[in-house]
């Protein structure tokens, strides 16, 4: 399953993303991608909430990918030292 992100992840949009994403698990995916190409910003907020997916996901057995990370995101996620936590293509 690909959920294609685009704008904000942040205090307003997070829960629609925990949403997308749960409503996908409930489906038995072994593999969730999320396109991050058109993401545009994200705070601690949508940090958090990418930590707790992967988590989500670990526990129904899937493996949450995040591919198209842009040059900000992937800087926040190395300065945050989640590139070691999360998987990203």
């Amino acid at each position: 399953m690909v959920v294609t992100v685009a704008g904000e992840i942040d205090i307003n949009t997070v829960s629609s993303l925990t949403t997308v994403v749960d409503e996908a698990l409930g489906d038995g995916p072994s593999r969730i991608v999320l396109d991050l190409g058109g993401v545009t910003f994200c705070d601690s907020t949508g940090l958090g909430t990418l930590v707790l997916l992967n988590r989500q996901a670990a526990t129904a057995r899937a493996v949450l990918v995040l591919t198209n990370v842009g040059g900000y995101l992937l800087r926040t996620l190395e300065i945050t030292g989640l590139t070691s936590a999360l998987t990203i293509r």
